[in-house]
């Protein structure tokens, strides 16, 4: 079984939905505390590392054989935690790999500044551990978080593909949060356009004990 660690509801379904294309059969445990994302935007995500502890611990003692953390800001402070008895991963990890593969110029997109830090200092480690050069660079989307707050999808992910294709100079664009993901594919820039939870989920499975996912045609 493999516990996901979201600091939204609305991730659920998204990560149910991954589950059931790429790999069916996968047990998955959600853990929703939204608390978490608001305490670390306000203090900082080193304030909620305790609970973020916590709430690992928990996810291990139901039976995870691994914990998937789904939000970015708190990323860092999950994988960090010791002590759990099982693997935690964070969502963006392999993004992050990704986008240093393509080139060294990455723009980063957030809807929230806290994602930021977390964020740019996990692709300038990866950019270390695959001893290739990188300049990351930060926008944030202006009012997206707020409709994303109040219900307004629609609204919330034209802001952020608009913002998107606002973006020329550069290698790599990184959706820095899941809930941004569905804007990947109204996009029309050239650059390519990452978001996490796919890739997220495969390595979730993969430390779960799970194999790789199912290959469709035309993916």
């Amino acid at each position: 079984m493999l516990a996901l660690l979201h600091t939204s509801p609305l991730h659920v379904p998204v990560f149910e939905a991954l589950r059931d294309v790429d790999h069916p059969g996968l047990e998955l445990r959600h853990l929703v505390d939204e608390e978490l994302l608001s305490r670390a935007v306000a203090e900082g995500p080193e304030a909620v590392a305790g609970d973020v502890r916590a709430a690992l611990r928990k996810a291990a003692g139901l039976g995870a054989r691994a914990v998937l953390c789904t939000c970015s800001t708190i990323g860092q402070v999950a994988e960090a935690a010791a002590g759990i008895g099982v693997p935690v991963l964070r969502v963006d990890r392999p993004m992050a790999s990704a986008a240093v593969a393509l080139g060294p110029r990455v723009v980063v997109l957030a809807t929230v500044e806290s994602t930021f830090g977390p964020t740019v200092a996990l692709i300038e480690e990866e950019a270390r551990r695959a001893g290739r050069p990188v300049a990351v660079r930060t926008r944030l989307v202006p009012g997206a978080w707020e409709r994303f707050e109040t219900g307004d999808a629609e609204g919330h992910l034209g802001l952020v593909s608009a913002a998107a294709d606002a973006v020329t100079d550069a290698d790599a664009i990184v959706l820095a949060q899941a809930s941004m993901t569905p804007a990947q594919h109204l996009t029309t820039t050239t650059v390519p356009v990452l978001s996490s939870p796919r890739p997220g989920l495969a390595a979730g499975a993969e430390a779960a004990g799970r194999p790789g996912p199912v290959l469709h045609s035309g993916e």
